[in-house]
């Protein structure tokens, strides 16, 4: 039996993509893959580093880890890996920490290890930082999250990601056309787009996101596509048009609005106002719903942030109003986290935790009530059905195209399949 490799990965899609990336790799080179929980000689954890809790997660982790199986080389990656490398290579336990430039050599970099134990961190300043990890996940049967893109130039004044990953650039349609055929190959149905800054594909190639669609749409085997999120100002009436046009593309869009109070965007270093935002859903739900479908055909996920510097209870309730009155299908709510190195984390006009917290509860309370008026709207309706290989309570899951979530008995021949149900 090979050696053991354990697997820990903190955050978003782009990290469980790039991390099952480093599985198949290990499992290529004869390492077997263990439970996060069990004994192993290696454990690779990919960090986040989105929030202070992040952060705090991941230390706590490493020494659970690290006393689970004291002899076992520890791998750190990710944002966190790339922002406080010291700070992380100094807790007991980690051997190597590699940032973002580091991501592809993980591997390698481990399995020499394995002849010289040695603490050492891979780093650079957030302008070297060039490569690109091509990187799909396969752990689940039937759905994969593929890496477009990396990186940011946007700057918002709350977030460290442009920090942690470095600027926007892509990877090549031709190698994302190969790793969807590949996935295709391995009998995976549906395929979920990632990226630090989606809508921005191109920078470093010099093709488009429209050009890349075109190209996935093609590929056979992947019956289904959702983007996973795309900044309103990148989302254009070209991509949505074509989108409806007949493809493979479901209607389910997860799109940042942060705020919805015009103040707060203009000192976050967003780049649109709640008028554009508003008008780019309206004009979705033009292309993409009858009129008998309105505000019931096409999911969208919406985040948003609370509590952020100066934030008064007016500028929220603009939020609040904002957001009920454009009725999206679920809220992503995150409590604003005052993060080093951003322009935010220097306001002297931070708001209290309780008041976010309230806040947050509001909001949530808002999200529950409008993804049922949203579910509720679609009873009755027949609908395709992917549904997955997990078993709970003896029953299996599945998702429609627009994102409802579909039980049924659990049965293992219907893994895999497209079904077409009546919600």
């Amino acid at each position: 039996m090979g050696k053991r490799v354990a697997y820990i990965t903190l955050g978003c899609k782009l990290n469980f993509a790039e991390t099952s990336t480093y599985a198949r790799e290990f499992e290529r080179l004869g390492y077997v893959t263990v439970s996060s929980s069990s004994a192993a000689d290696i454990y690779v954890i990919n960090t986040c580093s989105v929030t202070e809790h992040a952060d705090k997660k991941c230390r706590n982790i490493i020494r659970k880890l690290h006393k689970l199986s004291p002899d076992a080389i520890v791998a750190v990656t990710g944002c966190y890996a790339q922002l406080k490398p010291q700070e992380i290579l100094d807790i007991e336990g980690v051997d190597i920490v590699l940032g973002a430039q580091f991501k592809p050599e993980l591997v390698s970099r481990v399995r020499a290890l394995e002849e010289q134990r040695r603490k050492e961190a891979f780093t650079c300043p957030v302008n070297g930082i060039e490569s690109i990890f091509p990187a799909y996940s396969s752990g689940e049967r039937t759905r994969s999250f593929l890496k477009v893109q990396d990186g940011c130039d946007y700057y918002c004044s709350y977030c460290t990601v442009p920090l942690a990953r470095g600027r926007s650039r892509n990877i090549p349609i031709s190698t994302l056309v190969a790793q969807a055929q590949e996935a295709a190959s391995k009998g995976i149905r549906e395929i979920v787009l990632t990226g630090v800054n989606t809508g921005d594909f191109g920078k470093s190639t010099g093709e488009s996101f429209l050009d890349l669609l075109k190209a996935l749409n093609e590929v056979k085997g992947i019956e289904r596509y959702r983007i996973s999120s795309i900044e309103p100002n990148l989302l254009t009436e070209q991509i949505v048009d074509w989108i409806a046009s007949g493809t493979r593309f479901l209607p389910h869009f997860h799109i940042p609005v942060q705020s919805g109070c015009d103040k707060t965007l203009k000192e976050m270093h967003r780049r649109y106002t709640t008028e554009m935002f508003a008008d780019k859903i309206s004009m979705i739900r033009s292309r993409m719903e009858t009129p008998d479908e309105r505000f019931t055909r096409v999911f969208f996920g919406i985040d948003v942030i609370v509590g952020f510097p100066g934030e008064s209870d007016e500028d929220f309730e603009q939020t609040f109003n904002f957001l009920e009155r454009l009725r999206p299908a679920y809220l992503h709510i995150f409590p604003y986290s005052r993060r080093s190195g951003t322009l935010a984390a220097q306001r002297p006009d931070q708001v209290q935790e309780s008041v976010k917290s309230r806040r947050e509860a509001r909001l949530q309370e808002l999200s529950d009530r409008l993804h049922e008026e949203f579910c509720n709207a679609n009873k009755g309706r027949t609908a395709k059905v992917l549904f997955e290989s997990k078993e709970k309570g003896g029953l299996m899951s599945g998702y429609t195209g627009n994102y409802i979530k579909v039980s049924r008995k659990y049965d293992p021949e219907m893994i895999g399949r497209i079904v077409e149900v009546t919600i």
